[in-house]
């Protein structure tokens, strides 16, 4: 019975396959005869891949981590661009009143759109019953209501789209373990800033469904819920970008001199600028100061409007007042672009590498597009496509001035 079994099972045991799955042997020590030692292996020593699996108790291998970094950094240019859309898909909706026409909220429940005929004639009933309707709408049709009503709902569900990228993904990465320690907090502070820029729309919406009996103006929602609503967008945009791009764009290697962290600081400042002016167009569109003077380069007869100071305190003129919130809107927007013509020619006397001339160059050519976009938007009095493109071209201004920031950033210092 040992003739017949042991031959075989030997030439089994030394086969291939079940070779990579046993223990290594242990390296011969050359001594300059046919015979040799065998050096014993450390503990927990093995001689592949597959036993290195098959010991932790997995059959998967994490990437190396330059391809992790790669895979996260696209994911995050994806997640920016969600919530660029959304950020554009929103500036429409204000423009075209829609914001108001969904007057609950609901996770799950609204997600199903009404079908039938008696749904949308109930949904049409629960907005009749709030200011917009009443004192703006009083005679909008079911038809004229189911399109102001898509244009929300397209919204809010752009909006759940943006949360699935940002944390489907995310809990996939951590659990393979793609994630660094220090890019675990951030996508942590990512996903958490999606999830309240959830929250803080409908607290912007509720500001437009609540009676106002002193008031005799149009129902809008708050100019500074508005903005905190545009502005936690800009900033989960920024830093989705920001940290993309830190992760795909490779390095520079330069001298640093003077003129360099001086064109670096330049640059920051300039960046915050284009965000404060974008910032600023929340409260232009939440008072629709667009339309209180559209003339260029004055404002009506004057350089300086009268009206500038009507409110008390003064203080309440530069987020209430339309004519101020307008005039300040023209200021950081005349400032940003006289900052982004300095930096371009302050970066052409330092040599860079081609990428980062590219960059300035870029922003330069897109600061008088939005220029001329802002200034027919205000002399046609604020066409929705206009408008709308002028909105979305203060986001291509702030990623680019992101992408050059960036650039230098990349420069070791």
């Amino acid at each position: 019975m040992q003739r017949l079994l042991l031959p075989p099972l030997k030439a089994l045991m030394g086969g291939p396959c079940l070779r990579l799955l046993g223990p290594r042997a242990a390296p011969r020590k050359q001594c300059g005869c046919s015979c040799g030692i065998r050096i014993p292996l450390r503990p927990g020593q093995y001689s592949t891949i597959s036993e290195v699996a098959l010991q932790s108790g997995r059959g998967t291998v994490s990437l190396p981590s330059k391809a992790a970094e790669r895979v996260v950094g696209r994911w995050l240019l994806v997640c920016s661009g969600t919530v660029a859309g959304a950020v554009i898909l929103g500036g429409v909706t204000r423009l075209t009143e829609s914001g108001l026409s969904m007057v609950d909220w609901h996770l799950i429940k609204e997600m199903k759109p009404p079908t039938s005929q008696e749904e949308w004639e109930a949904e049409f009933q629960k907005y009749q019953q709030f200011p917009e309707f009443k004192i703006l709408n009083h005679d909008m049709t079911l038809a004229e209501f189911k399109f102001i009503w898509y244009m929300e709902y397209s919204h809010r569900m752009w909006g759940r789209l943006v949360g699935l990228a940002y944390i489907l993904p995310a809990a996939y990465f951590w659990r393979k373990g793609w994630l660094s320690h220090n890019m675990k907090g951030r996508v942590l502070a990512l996903c958490g800033l999606v999830c309240f820029q959830g929250l803080l729309g409908w607290y912007m919406v509720k500001s437009g469904l609540e009676e106002k009996p002193d008031s005799h103006d149009i129902p809008r929602v708050s100019q500074y819920r508005l903005a905190a609503h545009l502005g936690s967008a800009l900033v989960l945009y920024c830093a989705s970008l920001w940290t993309s791009l830190s992760l795909l764009l490779p390095q520079h290697k330069l001298p640093e001199t003077r003129q360099l962290l001086w064109l670096r600081r330049f640059a920051h400042g300039t960046t915050g600028l284009v965000f404060l002016t974008a910032l600023s167009g929340a409260f232009v569109a939440g008072l629709d100061a667009g339309l209180v003077y559209n003339s260029f380069p004055k404002m009506g007869e004057s350089w300086i409007p009268e009206d500038l100071f009507t409110f008390s305190p003064i203080l309440r003129n530069v987020f209430e007042n339309p004519t101020m919130v307008q005039f300040d809107h023209r200021i950081l927007g005349i400032t940003s672009v006289t900052a982004i013509t300095a930096l371009y020619f302050l970066s052409r006397r330092i040599p860079l590498p081609r990428r980062t001339k590219m960059a300035a160059a870029t922003l330069l050519a897109l600061a008088y597009t939005q220029v001329g976009l802002g200034i027919s938007t205000l002399l046609m009095y604020v066409p929705t496509p206009l408008a709308a493109t002028h909105q979305s071209g203060s986001l291509a201004l702030l990623s680019v001035a992101l992408w050059l920031m960036n650039e230098l950033r990349r420069i070791p210092k």
